[in-house]
């Protein structure tokens, strides 16, 4: 007797195969998925540069003088945790937070550190470029995600990460292909936002006050010409860009979602008159319309294509983190649970904040610190994670992890696993290669 088929996702969440399973087997391991998943949403929050932990969630007080720094440490909301005195704000969202301070890995510059950050696996040799490379952490959870019609699955904003002027790797789909790159938005345009990028093709601005019937007649003539000359492969990329930005533009969620002046003006100024805040704030208004996951890169300003506003502090670190980056992260990140959780939407909402790596405990002849992948912290909320915790810690000076020493590959299957994806599901590239999607284990923070 023929029997109803299972769809090919939920074979892949549950990471098991059709052989040996009844119908009715099948559809208890469906529903079983569905019951365990914890969040509808994540917004992925990337500091490109390298948040010095020292200065941020694991601070060093007992350190040796000349490591541990200019700043104190202050108490928290969760007894025996203590943050930085310059994040006063998140010091009081201690018990939504879940703080991870054993993270390590080997790659020591930005490029293999961003790659090996936000794919989880260790950056290649040489270039891999485009579609050999690994899926972004974005990417891959938009591959299990479903989106209404005209809604993107990922969005990336407000710009791309650099360094020294070249578009870092492992930002996009890779071998999932170009259906699961995330679209490139800007924030609202407007002094302060908007920022700059060096990379253009895919970025998008919805307020570009088209018309609805200039955008349906461009998509038709467009259509006809396609027709007549056949599309191409090479052009699937570009398409779909199109296709989706004209949906956005003409019937989505998303459109009224992307104007910030919809929002209510006390909101916005809780998040900050500033790229971060406002860029925050544009990614709770993006998952509330309906994106399962958006990446904010973010620094305290604008990053400039990896010139500007940003984490690597190689000089006069403890004036840039006073003055400037702390302040401003603290109020954007601090306004982003405060209204996530009045909205009553944090536990159906995963926030990741994620980084290159740490900082170096000893602080060099410039007054800054140096790359330091040895060690370093990250943080989850919301999303079912357990707050008011911190697994794993660094040693005394904040060279090295002292106990729990986890990786990259780690901290994703434990997003994947709160976003109700087995991290040990089977994908394949278009050629037919089997991947494990993620080779690492869920941390034990549910």
């Amino acid at each position: 007797m023929h029997q109803p088929q299972v769809s090919r996702r939920t074979v892949l969440r549950t990471g098991v195969g059709l052989a040996g399973l009844s119908l009715p087997a099948l559809m208890q391991l469906r529903a079983r998925g569905a019951s365990a998943r914890r969040a509808k949403s994540c917004i992925v929050i990337y500091l490109w540069g390298g948040i010095a932990h020292q200065e941020s969630w694991d601070p060093k007080p007992e350190a040796l003088s000349d490591l541990r720094g200019e700043f104190k440490a202050i108490s928290t909301a969760t007894p025996g945790v203590q943050f930085c005195e310059h994040i006063p704000l998140m010091a009081q969202h201690s018990e939504k937070l879940a703080v991870i301070r054993s993270l390590h890995h080997t790659a020591g510059g930005h490029g293999g550190a961003l790659y090996t950050s936000i794919t989880g696996q260790p950056s290649p040799k040489g270039k891999a470029r485009d579609r050999a490379n690994w899926p972004s952490l974005t990417s891959m959870i938009s591959r299990f995600c479903d989106a209404d019609p005209g809604t993107p699955r990922a969005i990336a904003m407000p710009y791309l990460n650099y360094d020294n002027g070249a578009l870092i790797q492992g930002q996009f789909g890779g071998w999932l292909g170009a259906a699961y790159d995330p679209i490139m938005m800007r924030t609202p345009a407007g002094k302060p936002y908007g920022g700059t990028s060096r990379y253009t093709d895919r970025e998008l601005d919805l307020k570009l006050n088209l018309q609805r019937d200039r955008v349906e007649g461009r998509r038709s003539l467009r259509q006809q010409l396609e027709r007549k000359l056949g599309a191409k492969d090479d052009f699937e990329q570009h398409n779909r860009f199109r296709e989706m930005a004209a949906d956005m533009l003409l019937s989505s969620p998303v459109n009224r979602a992307y104007d910030l002046e919809n929002e209510d003006p006390r909101v916005r100024v809780m998040y900050g008159d500033h790229i971060g805040g406002q860029s925050m704030l544009l990614a709770r208004r993006l998952t509330e319309a309906g994106v399962p996951v958006v990446q904010v890169n973010a620094g305290a300003g604008d990053l400039a294509g990896g010139s500007g506003d940003n984490w690597d502090t190689h000089r006069d670190h403890f004036v840039k983190m006073k003055k400037r980056l702390l302040p401003v992260f603290d109020r954007s990140i601090s306004a982003l649970l405060t209204d996530l959780e009045q909205r009553g939407s944090l536990e159906e909402t995963l926030v990741a904040v994620i980084t290159d790596f740490g900082r170096t405990p000893k602080v060099n002849k410039n007054g800054g610190r140096d790359h330091h992948p040895a060690v370093y912290s990250q943080i989850l909320a919301g999303g079912g994670i357990r707050g008011g915790q911190v697994y794993g810690s660094s040693d005394r000076d904040g060279a090295k992890p002292a106990s729990n020493a986890c990786s990259p590959a780690d901290f994703h299957a434990t997003v994947l696993k709160a976003m109700g994806i087995n991290p040990r599901a089977v994908l394949h590239d278009k050629d037919g290669k089997p991947f494990r999607i993620c080779s690492g284990q869920p941390l034990p923070l549910f």
